[in-house]
């Protein structure tokens, strides 16, 4: 299965991730803006809240691979993050449960973007303890030529509204349920019971769109 490295995926990324064996990143292709790479959507008190992961830019304005990302440390985006974070679960059921190994994520210094988006997948896979291979493309891999093919997934600006079971969400009451947030929010209200929400879409179609 080819897929983007995502900053806390969608969780429909992680319906597909819970059924392979194997997974295979992608990092050799040029880095594009609004995807999931390095913004996800969380359910605060509004309604659906995006946080993104600032980066610098090629100052001679050439496109740069997805390997070569860097992130802009210039802003205060982990404090944003972690404030907006703790104010949409703090009152979940499983926040404080994977609170430490959260944080582990923002306390490193991430130089690359995909350092970091491997650091959450790995996080994220410890915590619903999901346990595939994983490795990386060498060469850009053409769209259409590899089956099992789901990078478009990374795409924020075109991701269809897939009909996702719903749970109980901190703020559902008001909005609400909302469909494919960012992983983090799976885990933080369904905890333990994440592993089995995801496999319960294991036949779930999911086409290019």
């Amino acid at each position: 299965m080819l897929v983007q490295p995502s900053f806390f995926a969608p969780i429909i990324q992680y319906v597909l991730i819970a059924d392979q064996e194997e997974i295979i990143f992608e990092k050799q292709d040029n880095f594009q803006k609004q995807t999931y790479r390095n913004r996800c959507y969380i359910y605060g008190a509004n309604g659906r809240q995006l946080l993104s992961v600032p980066i610098q830019h090629s100052k001679s304005n050439q496109r740069q691979k997805t390997k070569d990302i860097k992130i802009d440390h210039t802003f205060a985006w982990k404090k944003n993050i972690i404030k907006s974070l703790e104010s949409s679960y703090r009152s979940s059921p499983y926040f404080e449960f994977y609170e430490d190994e959260l944080m582990q994520i923002f306390e490193k210094p991430h130089k690359f973007l995909l350092d970091l988006n491997m650091h959450s997948y790995e996080l994220i896979n410890d915590c619903l303890q999901l346990d595939q291979k994983f490795s990386f493309t060498n060469d850009y891999i053409d769209t259409n030529v590899k089956d099992n093919d789901y990078r478009f997934l990374a795409n924020a600006r075109k991701m269809p509204a897939y009909e996702l079971s719903s749970y109980t969400q901190v703020f559902d009451d008001k909005h609400g349920f909302i469909s494919n947030l960012s992983i983090l929010d799976l885990l933080f209200n369904e905890g333990t019971n994440a592993p089995d929400y995801l496999t319960s879409h294991s036949n779930l179609t999911i086409n290019k769109f």
